[in-house]
Order: structure tokens, then C-alpha cells, then sequence
């Protein structure tokens, strides 16, 4: 595959900083999304690029690695190593460059340059290479990162998704429960290893919408219901939508303006917590009437002389 700039795909520069990097990528996912592109195939396959780069980049070990190294970033460590094992047999030499245009020398024939890319690739250990009558070291594949987008209403309820991440379609099931912010791994679902070297991992972060009823803090739900000026004085019932239904909500008698009620086993579903939810808190907000006619208001200025404050 041809080598990537990372940068460029999220429009920055190398002196972004982390919060520059998270900014570019949430904004370029949202408008490359495939939920929102479906039969764009350059959209879906900028949306892998953009995952791809956010991965790197986001990641501070990864990103130091891709600064010197460029497209080779993974195999920084084998570099490394190939290299120190080099000077120290005196048989390498000069600036390593980042890959960018150092300068390289070696003492020895081909076979000895032969030799040295062959450490850089890790041909020490596990697969068997004939062409050099060496082992091949197995090395795990590139771990992806994605960002999935619920509203509130789809993360109480356990479903399936399905995610194209770098190229590949991955159908999963979403817990209820799951929280703004929370990462799960789909184990070997990532990039293929190198010389039987297991799959690398996913990793998708869970952006949940702000609902515009309910509140989620933790477990919890918050909502505010209006009530009328009767049902607050003299009581009564309403009627409450909430995530798993319908219910009744009994207001007592003199319910003062921001009064709470706790409905119990109404709230958010505990992740991975089979039937067990948190609570509903409801706050009552009170609904002064205006516009009275003159009996309505000669009907309070009674009520006052009974009750005075």
C-alpha cells in the first residue's frame, strides 16, 4: 500500500497538538461517517485513512515512532536493534536519518547488507525463510482504533453495528449500558500478522449524543416534568415517558416548584448487568397560569386572605 502522510489526512501539521489531532479527527469523522456516506466508496475510504492516521498519531509512543521513522514507524524497534547489533559487530556506520535521506554505510559484501535488512525485518525467530535458512520472528498485526457514534436511546438497548474499519466490514454486538467516552476490543479484528504472528485488535470509543429528555449521570436518568398549578396544590397523577415504557407518576398533594421524585429501577441499564438499571430522578417544574380573567383573580385574592404567607 502506498505510504500514507498522516498529517495530511487530518489537515495538520507535525507540530499539532493532541487536542489539535483529537478536534481534526472528530470532525473529519463525522463528515466521512459510512452511516452518513453509504454509497460513497472514496468517502468510506478516506474514513479508513482517517482512522488509520487518528490511531498513529493519537497514540504518543506511536507518533514519536512515525515522526523518525515515517512508513516504517513499526518496525522502529527491529531498526533499532539491527542497527546497534551492526555497530557493535563494526559493521554499520553513519546517520540513520529517519528514513528521510541520512547517509549509510556497510563493511562487507552484499551478504552482510542482505543480512542486516533481514534483522530489520525480524527474521530471527518463527517462520522459516528459505531463501536465508533463517527463522522469521512472528509479529502481531497493527491495532485499529474507530469512533461509533449512539444516541442515548441506542446505547440502553443491546444491539448490533457494523463498522468498516481500514477496509474491513465488522459486524458486532453492542452491550446496553455502554458509557460516553468507553472503549471496547474486538480481539483480532485488526490489521493481519506478519510470518503467523496473531491479528492485531480493534478498539472502538463509544460518542453517545445528549438526549433531549433524559440526563444520563452514570446509572442514573434526570428528567424535568411540568406539572399545572392544580395537580401541584391539590395533587394527581402523569403520565411519564420513559426509556422502557409508559408510567404513572403520582404527585402528593402541595408539590413544591423543584420537588424530586425517585423512580426506582427506571434509569439507564447497567452495563453488562442483565435486568439492573439505575434510577429515574424527576424534578418538578410548576406551571404558573397567566392570563387569569378577573374572577380567577378575585378567586387567588381569596385563597390569600385564608392562607396568607
Amino acid at each position: 500500500m502506498a505510504f500514507i502522510d498522516y498529517y495530511s489526512i487530518l489537515g495538520l501539521d507535525k507540530n499539532a497538538t493532541a487536542a489539535d489531532i483529537k478536534k481534526a479527527y472528530r470532525k473529519l469523522a463525522r463528515k466521512y461517517h459510512p452511516d452518513l456516506n453509504p454509497d460513497d466508496k472514496e468517502a468510506h475510504k478516506k474514513f479508513q485513512q482517517i482512522n488509520e492516521a487518528n490511531e498513529v498519531l493519537s497514540d504518543p509512543e506511536k507518533r514519536k515512532k512515525y515522526d523518525e521513522y515515517g512508513e516504517n514507524w513499526k518496525h522502529a524497534e527491529e531498526y533499532e536493534k539491527a542497527r546497534q547489533q551492526q555497530q557493535q559487530n563494526g559493521g554499520f556506520a553513519g546517520d540513520f536519518g529517519g528514513f528521510g535521506g541520512g547517509s549509510y554505510s556497510f563493511s562487507g559484501d552484499d551478504e552482510g547488507f542482505s543480512d542486516f535488512f533481514e534483522s530489520l525485518f525480524g527474521n530471527r525467530g518463527g517462520g522459516y525463510s528459505s531463501q536465508s535458512g533463517r527463522r522469521q520472528a512472528a509479529y502481531k498485526g497493527q491495532d485499529y482504533t474507530a469512533e461509533l457514534y449512539l444516541s442515548l436511546r441506542q446505547a440502553a438497548q443491546t444491539h448490533k453495528q457494523t463498522l468498516d474499519v481500514n477496509g474491513k466490514t465488522i459486524r458486532f454486538t453492542v452491550p446496553a449500558g455502554v458509557a460516553n467516552g468507553q472503549v471496547i476490543k474486538l480481539p483480532k479484528q485488526g490489521g493481519a500478522g506478519m510470518n503467523g504472528g496473531p491479528a492485531g485488535d480493534i478498539y472502538i470509543t463509544f460518542v453517545i449524543d445528549e438526549d433531549a429528555v433524559f440526563k444520563r449521570v452514570g446509572d442514573n436518568l434526570y428528567q424535568t416534568v411540568t406539572i399545572d398549578l392544580n395537580s401541584a396544590v391539590l395533587g394527581g397523577e402523569h403520565t411519564l415517558d420513559t426509556l422502557n415504557g409508559k408510567v404513572k407518576l403520582k404527585i402528593k398533594e402541595g408539590t413544591q416548584n423543584g420537588a424530586k421524585a425517585r423512580l426506582k429501577g427506571k434509569g439507564f441499564p447497567k452495563y453488562k448487568k442483565e435486568n439492573e438499571f439505575g434510577d429515574l430522578i424527576i424534578t418538578y417544574s410548576v406551571k404558573i397560569p397567566t392570563h387569569l380573567s378577573a374572577q380567577q383573580k378575585e378567586l387567588f385574592k381569596k385563597f390569600a386572605e385564608f392562607n396568607p404567607l
